[in-house]
């Protein structure tokens, strides 16, 4: 039987069998809500209001009696047996997509500085487009219409590298040279020695020529047009990934992509949301779709054989295996992107299963691949990914930190969006808090940034342990025992978004102390493995659209990164973007690309006997061994 299932406030429609999961017929409607554990009913956040109908629910601890009573049902643990009108509350959206500002420090890198970073490339596109003009044949010269364009480019242009043609362009080229006079731009992509046409326009078009850079994020999606004729970018815009509805983190979307139909839907989900940004960009920028040469990609390795369509099944079995970690450049309609069609696309080269295009986009843009200086690259994020070396070696890992950092597996975590708490002080003598959240508006939750503030201040005020514990002898309405473990309330009900106390539990902190852990051992195994010391270090490098919103005090109190002088810490912002949007502008960055991926030498952590004892060590505030973090304990005294 056919039942109709919709969803307010979108006022979306779809038909599905009776017996249909919930969570999959609001993919199915495309109404993006959190679902960060991927459909096993563990995160808790994919809530839904049942106002009419019958839904049939499996048993959860997710959710209280009360809230069963007022018809809230989790979406994955539930099937359709009626027609159905559901209510999508504020808590289970994805939120509101809003670019956060941040102000410029002396830690930011200055758009100087990637200049000093990247003088030393030769700025010639690998995606050219060129303008010629040839002779009509005659019966005394009758070359066919490939060998006289070939002819024209190596005697205007001084190309000698051996060329061929995309078969799509073949079946039109020749009726476009006749009805343009024999007056054509033709658009070339080079490689060292070859080239290939994959595109004839009548007339000069070479003033039309844009690629657009896209990081494919885990989380979030960004994207660049850039004008390749003046070398600017004309738009930048950035959404969520709708992959999202599939699982917050990798591992979750390795387990869909094996499910039924799963790998066709999480390819189709990343596809849609790149075209749907490269079409705001093109709109904004008030050119069409038609003037976009190419698309310049980087991500990690998870998220470019999901945008493929290759199965990352292997990756998450022993021995870690990907289908492949370099791709040649492709048409986007080969992956499903119809938008753009016939339009050839490049993805930055990958090291292994967990260290992807994205960090090897990052390590280039930062100018470290280049430098004599030892340096430590670091992506803050769902996975850590870590990078250690200069110009003569790079040595790389992959730390699993889970999605606390994301706001994921913490009871009131919400991704950056408005209404959630970025930042807190906490009041040494009244333990109050004094909070500021993302948009200034009415508190929603706490984002992964706002969890590494708050942790950090209530360590310092003694408000939890080294252990993360915490300490219920404060005398203090906001402490208390919780329905399963003790928290601590960081906004009132009266004062949130929702109605709802906002608190900071047991759980959320021993979370956030295990991926803090992680990305802490990483680095140190690499420290080891390398034989050098954190005060051998001479640069830092902090990646990531979350690690651009961190305060080096706050990361250092908790014990993520080692202590060294803050003057050594610079934040890349979105390093995958920046060295996507490079890679357009320099066909020797992406030749350079394939060479830092090919020396790049990657730990296996999960086979390193000395991750687990460092990881252990690392589960305190700040650390185990405190001498490794003398300011800290100074301030901790101190306070």
């Amino acid at each position: 039987m056919k039942c109709k299932v919709t969803f307010y406030p979108d006022n979306r429609q779809v038909e599905v069998e009776e017996g249909e999961n919930l969570l999959r017929a609001a993919m199915a409607a495309e109404v993006c809500i959190s679902a960060s554990c991927g459909g096993d009913g563990t995160c808790g956040k994919c809530r839904m209001i049942i106002e009419k109908g019958i839904v049939e629910q499996r048993s959860t601890s997710r959710l209280t009696t009360e809230e069963i009573e007022q018809g809230y049902v989790l979406a994955c643990l539930s099937t359709v047996k009626s027609d159905l009108e559901v209510k999508i509350p504020p808590e289970s959206r994805l939120g509101e997509f809003i670019e956060r500002e941040k102000a410029p420090t002396s830690h930011m890198l200055s758009a100087r500085s990637w200049e000093e970073h990247l003088s030393s490339w030769k700025k010639r596109p690998q995606v050219q487009k060129l303008y010629i003009e040839m002779s009509p044949p005659t019966l005394d010269d009758n070359a066919d219409d490939l060998r006289r364009i070939k002819r024209t480019l190596s005697k205007t242009h001084g190309l000698k590298e051996k060329m061929d043609i995309d078969l799509s362009v073949s079946k039109y080229m020749a009726r476009v040279l006749r009805e343009a006079s024999w007056r054509v731009t033709v658009t070339l992509v080079e490689s060292d020695s070859h080239a290939k046409i994959v595109k004839v326009e009548a007339g000069d078009t070479t003033g039309k020529n844009y690629v657009v850079a896209v990081d494919i994020g885990t989380t979030t999606v960004g994207a660049r047009l850039i004008n390749l004729s003046e070398r600017v970018a004309v738009a930048q815009g950035s959404d969520y990934n709708a992959q999202a509805s599939c699982g917050a983190d990798v591992i979750s979307r390795m387990i869909f992509s094996c499910k039924k139909d799963g790998l066709v839907k999480l390819q189709s989900l990343i596809v849609n949301t790149i075209s749907e940004l490269i079409a705001k960009l093109v709109s904004k920028a008030g050119i069409e779709l038609s003037d976009i040469s190419c698309l310049i990609l980087a991500g990690n390795t998870i998220m470019t054989h999901l945008l493929f369509g290759l199965s990352p099944k292997y990756i998450r079995e022993a021995p870690y295996v990907p289908t492949a970690t370099n791709f040649p450049w492709i048409k986007t309609k080969d992956f499903g992107m119809n938008i753009l069609e016939e339009v050839y696309a490049y993805c930055f080269p990958c090291v292994a299963s967990y260290i992807g295009g994205d960090v090897v986009a990052g390590v280039i843009a930062s100018g470290m691949s280049r430098s004599n200086k030892l340096t430590l690259f670091i992506d803050v994020g769902t996975n850590g990914e870590i990078v250690l070396g200069n110009a003569d070696w790079l040595l790389a890992c992959s730390c699993s930190a889970g999605p606390a950092f994301e706001g994921g597996g913490v009871k009131h975590g919400m991704r950056a969006t408005k209404g959630a708490i970025e930042q807190i002080r906490i009041d040494k003598d009244t333990y109050e808090p004094m909070i500021l959240t993302i948009g200034q508006t009415k508190p929603a939750g706490i984002c992964g940034s706002g969890l590494i503030d708050v942790l950090a201040e209530m360590f310092l005020n003694k408000v939890v342990d080294q252990r993360g514990k915490i300490n219920m002898n404060i005398d203090c309405p906001r402490v208390r025992k919780g329905k399963h473990c003790p928290e601590y309330v960081l906004v009132w009900a009266n004062e949130t978004a929702n109605g709802k106390d906002i608190v900071v539990t047991e759980v959320d902190i021993d979370n956030l102390i295990r991926a803090k852990a992680a990305v802490f051992a990483g680095i140190s195994v690499l420290l080891e493995n390398a034989s050098v010391n954190v005060s051998d270090i001479e640069e830092i490098f902090i990646a990531g659209a979350f690690g651009n919103y961190l305060e080096i005090e706050r990361v250092q109190i908790i014990g993520l990164l080692p202590e060294c002088p803050f003057e050594k810490v610079k934040f890349v912002g979105n390093g995958s973007l920046a060295g996507a949007s490079l890679g357009s502008l320099s066909k020797e960055i992406l030749l350079e690309a394939e060479e830092v991926a090919e020396k790049m030498a990657y730990v296996e952590l999960s086979a390193d006997a000395k991750f687990m004892d460092k990881y252990i060590s690392a589960l305190f505030l700040p650390h185990t061994n405190v001498e490794l973090f003398p300011t800290v304990m100074r301030e901790l005294k101190n306070k």
